[in-house]
């Protein structure tokens, strides 16, 4: 839509069968598309290709598309080229989702005109086609979309890890992975920010390949290592007890028991999400408000019901082994763990002393499960099932009264389910039928 109010000439073509309501309005539009197959003859006469995320680099098409000298992008590279608006832009392996919501949701407590895009709700090329009534966005900005981003500017931009992850679509390799990541500062200049995970050892290491302008604000769980590093203003530090931000000039301070996400990984969510909130001026007050009454996303970490004593949490969004890890590490009662789909290249070993402490007992939901069973199977009781009800009924009948009952797969839905967002529905409908 935005390309076609822009006056190009419009040529979708998509490999799969869309579904009704686009095809409607690609017609409404007067949008050419093809479906169920690529023409190559009209794809290779484009003086642009704006690409789904989902589609590889490496594939035969794209390939093509380079040597041809065309410039394939992504969506969110098209839609910034013609906002007006400033973007705050947030990356990493995990907690993506939460930490753009979360900074959403403070920015529109504080009155900022503001939006929210990028792996999140409507497009930020549809908003921006819908007049860009913004003056701020919040972007949730994966590799995948970073890969086809060159000359768009996060006035902001949050990493908040890197971990072994997607390592299938970078031949294996974390550095590639890593390098992905750090485009999120790219273009930044001396009037930007660069909020970062202190303790994150990825990037700290690929950092210093990067020359990096953006202003530096770090968040950590190590005070120490925060006083001891080059800080021009802001930051966040948090320990067992309380989370603080902007430690060296007028605080912000608040216990632990006070957030309303809860766990480590979320501690490191809510620095990064108040630093942002911070920079751009918003009262402490209304953070601390924000903080305190944040309502998490379906899927990460949900309380889906109690049924005879036993908790059933639905963490489905949890498609890499780190994640994972967050998960059992927020376990404070005896799980019975439910894992398993699409490997991704998953190294296991990284949980093996997580589960040793917390897991009673694994029930295996995908097609093939033999790293799960290699790495766990001399530890604890492993099951294999073929569908969502079976896992739910079988961890059911593992568990007892006290016990926790999670569903944080560790691996893609594609095997089974459509998305992750399909096995967590799944899940929760299996839950309520017990």
């Amino acid at each position: 839509m935005l390309a076609k109010k822009q006056g190009d000439d419009v040529f979708l073509s998509d490999g799969g069968e869309l579904k009704k309501k686009y095809r409607d309005v690609l017609s409404h539009n007067e949008i050419k598309f093809e479906e169920g197959k690529h023409s190559e003859e009209l794809i290779f006469n484009a003086s642009e290709v704006v690409k789904s995320p989902g589609i590889p680099d490496h594939v035969p098409l794209v390939k093509a598309l380079s040597k041809r000298g065309i410039p394939v992008i992504s969506e969110i590279e098209y839609g910034a080229r013609y906002s007006k608006a400033r973007f705050v832009a947030i990356s990493g392996s995990n907690g993506k989702t939460t930490t753009t919501l979360l900074t959403y949701h403070i920015l529109k407590a504080a009155g900022v005109k503001v939006g929210v895009a990028g792996n999140i709700g409507k497009s930020l090329a549809a908003q921006v086609a819908e007049g860009d009534p913004f003056d701020w966005y919040v972007l949730e900005v994966s590799s995948f979309q970073l890969d086809g981003m060159f000359d768009f500017k996060a006035d902001i931009a949050i990493l908040l890890n890197i971990i072994e992850d997607h390592l299938d679509r970078y031949d294996y390799d974390v550095k590639k992975y890593a390098r992905s990541k750090m485009r999120i500062a790219q273009n930044q200049d001396e009037n930007c920010w660069f909020i970062y995970c202190l303790d994150d050892p990825i990037t700290q290491k690929i950092s210093e390949e990067f020359e990096l302008k953006g202003r530096k604000a770090p968040f950590t769980l190590n005070e120490t290592e925060l006083k001891n590093s080059d800080i021009e203003m802001y930051s966040a530090s948090a320990n067992d007890t309380h989370l603080t931000i902007n430690p060296n000039q007028n605080p912000l301070i608040m216990t632990i028991q006070e957030l309303a996400l809860q766990g480590k990984h979320n501690l490191y969510n809510s620095m990064a999400s108040g630093i942002a909130a911070r920079i751009m001026e918003v009262r402490k007050d209304v953070i601390r408000e924000c903080l305190t009454d944040f309502q998490n996303i379906e899927h990460r970490l949900e309380h889906v019901n109690t049924v005879y004593g036993m908790n059933f949490i639905n963490d489905s969004k949890a498609t890499n082994v780190n994640s994972t890890w967050y998960a059992l590490e927020s376990m404070s009662t005896p799980t019975v763990w439910i894992a398993g789909g699409v490997d991704k290249g998953n190294n296991y070993e990284s949980i093996k002393n997580m589960v040793a402490k917390k897991v009673k007992a694994i029930i295996c939901l995908g097609k093939d499960n033999s790293k799960l069973i290699e790495a766990f199977g001399d530890m604890v009781t492993i099951m294999e099932v073929e569908n969502m009800r079976d896992a739910v009924y079988h961890a059911y009948k593992a568990g007892e009264k006290g016990d926790a009952i999670l569903l944080s797969p560790a691996c893609a839905s594609f095997d089974l389910f459509q998305d992750y967002e399909d096995r967590g529905r799944q899940f929760k409908e299996a839950v309520r039928n017990l």
